[in-house]
């Protein structure tokens, strides 16, 4: 194997079928043919060729069978594939219609727009995952609106929350990123035509007229000028990748928390085979929170080398294209494997709603300092307040008693009978705030981005 993502071991663990089949060298070839097609009608249309022509190469693209391994002889001679494919055109259409292949274009117009076609794809695969994921975190929150559990801050218990909270706040960065992308579509889906120079002087004055007609034949967008040089569009959809595995990997780190053995709270599904370990009988391993963590610290450190791609020669590069090549396409595929994963986890994870109970128990309901001071502050001067219950939360902890009974002995000589209603001081569902409103927002804003 070349890297994890091309092995037929690791491969799977890593990448999504779907994206992999949109980013593979036969997609490849078939989108390049695509566009010099393409260009062929355009150019045909627009009176720089002949109709003759352009049907005879439209026929020979519809029934061309280029093998991917056939280009990469003459790819390892020139550099890139497309010199080898266009011979092999030509070689199709015989020669009245060959010297009007790949007419007025340079490689890298036929290659940039072929990958955008392969981009269009992909995106339209990770739309489609992403909302299905927000779909299940959706649910996930909406069942769990009020199920209580420790907040923590700091890796320590703070406040009373709720899963559905947490299951919110995973979900609403998601919905934000398919905002984010359905604004950069326009932006990335750009046709690239500027012949040699970018200037496509080889058109003469019917070169505009041509790629107008080419983005409509293809689909796409127009772009202002072309962007040989200019690769903000790919380093824009490059960090949009990164940050959608950023968010997903935030779900995950928390699920891997939760589910440590001494918490115990949630856990990634109800198969105990699924990340069983070798010689341990008791071990269910997190891996899929594990391959989505790695997805998105890879996918960090990957984005940095698309932001160093853009740094571009004159009119055309000498590098920097080539480091997309390289770059682009991992972190497609760990995009596509990390939503994948993250699925699994939204539909199979397993709440264990008494063992949350129980941990703010274990912390002799410590959660519940914050609204103790308040309450308090209605009878005292806060500092006074605060104080006390400073030092009832070390009784708590050194006694093992609950938080709110040590506060209500040391509190009675302060406060008159009846002033405080201990028992509803001492239920976490007392001091959530507005929980249930916060959740009801992200699940609105969540319906009107991802209507079901």
């Amino acid at each position: 194997m070349a890297t994890a993502l091309d092995s037929a071991i690791f491969g799977p663990l890593f990448t999504d079928p779907d994206v992999a089949e949109r980013l593979s060298d036969g997609a490849f070839v078939r989108a390049l043919i695509e566009v010099e097609a393409a260009l062929a009608a355009a150019e045909a249309r627009v009176g720089v060729i002949p109709q003759s022509a352009a049907a005879e190469i439209a026929k020979a693209a519809d029934e061309a069978t280029i093998d991917p391994g056939a280009l990469a002889e003459g790819t390892a001679r020139s550099g890139f594939p497309v010199i080898g494919l266009v011979q092999r055109l030509r070689a199709a259409v015989g020669p009245d219609a060959a010297p009007y292949v790949h007419w007025g274009a340079t490689t890298q117009d036929i290659m940039d727009t072929a990958c955008v076609l392969q981009l269009r794809g992909v995106v339209g695969v990770l739309e489609k995952r992403l909302s299905e994921l927000v779909e299940e975190l959706a649910g996930l929150a909406r069942r769990h609106r009020e199920t209580v559990m420790a907040g923590r801050t700091h890796g320590q218990q703070a406040l009373p929350v709720t899963l559905g909270l947490k299951a919110a706040a995973w979900l609403a960065p998601l919905v934000r990123h398919g905002e984010r992308l359905r604004e950069m579509a326009p932006r990335l889906l750009v046709l690239q035509f500027g012949g040699a120079a970018g200037t496509l002087a080889a058109l003469g004055g019917k070169g505009l007229a041509v790629a107008e007609v080419l983005a409509r034949e293809l689909g796409l967008a127009e772009a202002a000028m072309p962007w040989h040089a200019q690769r903000d569009g790919f380093a824009e959809f490059a960090g949009w990748l990164s940050l959608l595995t950023g968010s997903l990997g935030k779900m995950a780190q928390d699920v891997v928390l939760l589910a440590q053995t001494e918490v115990g709270e949630l856990a990634e599904s109800a198969d105990k085979g699924r990340g069983a370990s070798s010689t341990m009988p008791q071990k269910s391993n997190p891996v899929a929170s594990e391959l989505v963590l790695a997805a998105a610290r890879a996918n960090a450190a990957l984005l940095s080398a698309m932001h160093q791609a853009q740094i571009q020669e004159h009119e055309r590069g000498t590098h920097g294209w080539q480091v997309e090549w390289l770059v682009l396409p991992q972190m497609a595929l760990l995009t596509g494997g990390a939503l994948r994963h993250a699925l699994y986890l939204a539909r199979n994870v397993r709440v264990d709603e008494a063992r949350m109970r129980e941990n703010i128990r274990r912390a002799n309901d410590v959660v519940l300092a914050e609204a103790a001071v308040f309450t308090l502050s209605a009878h005292m001067p806060r500092p006074e307040a605060e104080e006390l219950v400073r030092r009832a939360c070390a009784t708590a902890e050194g006694e093992n008693r609950p938080l709110i009974e040590v506060v209500e002995a040391l509190a009675e000589r302060r406060i008159p009978g009846g002033g405080i209603d201990w028992s509803v001081l001492a239920a976490p569902e007392s001091y959530l705030g507005s929980a249930g409103e916060l959740v009801d927002a992200v699940l609105k804003r969540a319906g009107k981005v991802f209507p079901t």
